[in-house]
């Protein structure tokens, strides 16, 4: 089944070139003074247990910028007086840890093969970023990564010897440049988007077929995981960008549910929250399915209830429109649906209200959120308290839901709809000539659905 699925999967892209990442950075540091320091930290490696360590993923905006995905590294820039220049501090060659842990690029393979000027073993970055700092003014860092160069900065900011009173040089102030990264990084390149294009159609062909193995009252929800799961390490992905939510019954009425333990139980609305990741970028699709391949009338009405409110929140994402406006579509047409079919009693205006209206009971999370190198992707969404305009090259996902869960204490479940649970989502681009469906080789309408169940 893997094999027939990785048929329909372009080829992979090529990865993003050394040229990119260093007009990346050229744009950098045109916003930085000629006086500022740029120190980017990866951080560390954890610890399962003893010696076993948890799969390592770099920190977004080092990857960002430069590509290098192995553990405890720092990437700093400063001006020479003529232009800026870069180094990358990584662990160096170690034959023996080699022997046990892998090959190293190590500085010979950083400075040779990654976009920057200078490497260095990680070991010297005490030296050589306290000479960096000594004639700096400002220093771009982010705290909490990496607690050694943390105290590099601290220990910078705070020395007073008589170099400084006699030059007035040094730092004398931090920032955080997470903000000015997060602007670049929220309008994707082409090649990016090649990445996450490739990342939606591995997870799309995950999701069908997850579809096809369902159908039968003893399968389990971690074996559809495990299908999932499988296939985006089949077709070359490094993974899952998340973990996995499979719920099926009122398992899929818990938004964040992640046990998947139980039975798949025949009548059972399955919902499946999954998505790869691919050279760091990251896919996010939910569908929802019932398990014995047809929909139940109530099912049917809650599933093409939610489908239309995405349908709406998708027409919503266009160059020029708030972000919030395809959350907006999205709750008119649920509250609208939920009271056609006698679930709300309110009037539209007041189901729609944030505080009293009833919406909130069923449906109680945002539509949209940017994605791109983290699942959760970087970017002011109110800058200066006002809804930023989508502009071309911005990614983010629609998901509207409605969650009927007969086990929820603070609300009465209509019996008709109890336990039913429906997430819809996809990854849309958005370009000049309107929105582009990332995500769009995995199937949602109720007749394809149907069609593909076991």
């Amino acid at each position: 089944m893997f094999a027939e699925m990785l048929e329909r999967i372009g080829e992979m892209p090529a990865p993003i070139s050394n040229s990119e990442y260093i007009s990346r950075q050229s744009k950098l540091f045109d916003t930085l003074a000629e006086s500022d320091v740029l120190i980017l930290c990866a951080a560390g490696e954890t610890i399962h247990s003893n010696d076993v360590h948890h799969p390592y993923r770099t920190q977004s905006n080092l990857l960002y910028l430069t590509g290098w995905t192995e553990p405890e590294a720092v990437f700093c820039a400063c001006h020479n007086g003529k232009e800026w220049e870069t180094h990358l501090f990584v662990q160096p060659k170690d034959t023996l840890r080699e022997i046990w842990e892998g090959r190293r690029p190590g500085v010979e393979g950083a400075v040779a093969d990654w976009p920057v000027d200078f490497a260095h073993p990680i070991g010297e970055v005490s030296k050589v970023l306290g000479k960096m700092m000594s004639n700096c003014t400002k220093v771009l860092h982010r705290v909490g990564v990496k607690s050694s160069v943390d105290e590099l900065v601290i220990d910078a900011i705070q020395r007073r010897d008589r170099a400084r009173q006699k030059l007035g040089s040094g730092p004398i102030a931090v920032e955080d440049p997470s903000n000015r990264i997060a602007e670049m990084r929220l309008i994707k390149s082409e090649s990016e988007i090649e990445q996450m294009r490739f990342a939606s159609d591995v997870s799309s062909m995950a999701h069908v077929a997850a579809m096809k193995h369902g159908g039968g009252v003893n399968v389990m929800e971690h074996q559809l995981q495990a299908i999932i799961e499988g296939f985006f390490r089949y077709a070359g992905t490094s993974g899952w960008s998340y973990p996995s939510i499979v719920g099926s019954g009122e398992n899929a009425t818990i938004l964040h549910y992640k046990i998947n333990e139980d039975h798949c139980r025949d009548g059972d609305v399955v919902l499946i929250d999954a998505g790869a990741e691919f050279r760091g970028y990251a896919a996010d699709i939910t569908r929802s399915w019932p398990n014995n391949g047809k929909f139940t009338e109530a099912q049917k009405e809650i599933y093409q209830l939610v489908l239309d409110a995405q349908n709406a929140a998708i027409a919503e994402c266009v160059v020029g429109n708030p972000y919030n406006a395809p959350h907006e579509a999205a709750r008119t047409v649920l509250a609208k649906g939920l009271i056609d079919l006698g679930v709300i009693k309110q009037s539209l205006p007041e189901a729609l209200n944030l505080e009293t209206g009833e919406l909130k009971i069923w449906y109680m999370h945002n539509t949209s959120h940017w994605i791109g190198l983290d699942v959760h992707d970087v970017g002011v969404y109110l800058p200066g308290g006002k809804p930023r305009l989508l502009e071309a090259g911005m990614c983010l996902t629609v998901e509207p839901g409605l969650y009927f869960g007969a086990w929820r204490p603070d609300a009465t479940c209509p019996e008709r709809y109890s336990n039913i649970g429906i997430r819809i989502e996809d990854d849309i681009l958005i370009t000049d000539s309107g929105p582009v469906i990332l995500t769009d080789k995995c199937p949602k309408t109720i007749d394809e659905i149907e069609s593909i169940i076991g």
